[in-house]
């Protein structure tokens, strides 16, 4: 193709072509979830404010303690906490931690415009939902790269923040985990490492066969990135089934059927089954790899189970 674009069209051709090839290579990467074995280009910021304003959605930041840098995250209150600021009533939090690499707290909050409507009509009750910006690596705390512990600061930074700074259940029984992508692979990794913690998780779209090779090959992804070994979804949900009495994470796993890490969900289920861990599905009938595609059929299905969680809604049988 592109020796026939020389003949034709001469350097100016291929130098279009290459442009379109590089940025074509670039939104793959940033969308990628370990497939391509090569790190995503895009230059990666602690802060990215919103472009354009979202309703009900404020994004803030907080001094990080270990790295003395702001870091920024995105928040939607339900519209009776902001009617009521001096109202004493607490109310319980979704973390959702976004596709893609590097980190952005606003890689995934546009669902919060679906997420405030399910609030609105009375489908859910009111939580606040938080979107977290994941680090350099998505979600991953890198060995030997302090800049680059993105786990560390959601954990340790990030929650303790916004315990202090709005009126949340700050405890597990008020506390979720959700993410889809790279987001799905960090809320199976983080639920299952700090079970304490949370209460609810829901990871969608998890690259779950990637997970599988960096537990085969010692931490490593491929030659750019190697992880502490055991922090992945496989050896972590294995310590968390033989740990027994610690506390129970209500799990539910979404995938559309159309996405490309569909088949290595099953096959996580399947995993999640012989370890007897209990787990819920929502599988979404002709949906990509795309958490708008799921929000859009399902996301009143996936708030409902974090409120059942929360106490807020009746107790449902798995599916």
């Amino acid at each position: 193709m592109i020796n026939a674009l020389v003949r034709k069209f001469g350097f100016f051709a291929v130098a279009i072509n290459a442009v379109a090839l590089s940025s074509i290579w670039t939104a793959a990467s940033a969308q990628d979830d370990g497939r391509k074995g090569r790190p995503a280009t895009a230059e990666f910021r602690w802060v990215s404010p919103l472009k354009q304003p979202i309703a009900g959605v404020r994004h803030e930041t907080f001094v990080s303690p270990s790295m003395k840098t702001d870091v920024g995250y995105c928040i939607l209150l339900p519209d009776d906490y902001t009617a009521n600021e001096s109202s004493s009533t607490r109310y319980p939090v979704v973390y959702y931690l976004h596709g893609g690499r590097p980190g952005s707290e606003t890689k995934s909050v546009r669902l919060a415009e679906v997420i405030r409507s399910h609030i609105q009509s009375g489908d859910v009750p009111p939580m606040i939902y938080v979107f977290v910006n994941g680090g350099p690596v998505s979600h991953y705390d890198m060995p030997d790269r302090p800049e680059a512990q993105g786990a560390s600061v959601f954990i340790r930074e990030l929650i303790p923040h916004i315990d202090s700074t709005y009126r949340t259940i700050a405890d597990r029984s008020g506390r979720g985990i959700e993410g889809f992508s790279q987001g799905g692979r960090g809320t199976a990794r983080l639920m299952f490492r700090y079970p304490e913690l949370f209460c609810s998780a829901a990871p969608g779209g998890a690259g779950q066969e990637t997970e599988k090779q960096i537990s085969e090959n010692h931490g490593r992804e491929n030659d750019h990135l190697v992880f502490a070994e055991g922090d992945n979804t496989w050896d972590l949900a294995r310590r968390y089934a033989a740990a027994g009495q610690q506390p129970k994470v209500s799990i539910l796993v979404h995938v559309g059927t159309k996405g490309f890490n569909y088949q290595n969900n099953l096959q996580y289920m399947q995993f999640l089954e012989s370890l007897k861990i209990p787990y819920s599905r929502v599988i979404v009938e002709g949906a990509g790899h795309s958490a708008a595609q799921i929000y859009q059929d399902s996301g009143r299905k996936i708030m409902q189970f974090h409120a059942r969680n929360f106490g807020l809604l009746p107790a449902a049988s798995a599916n």
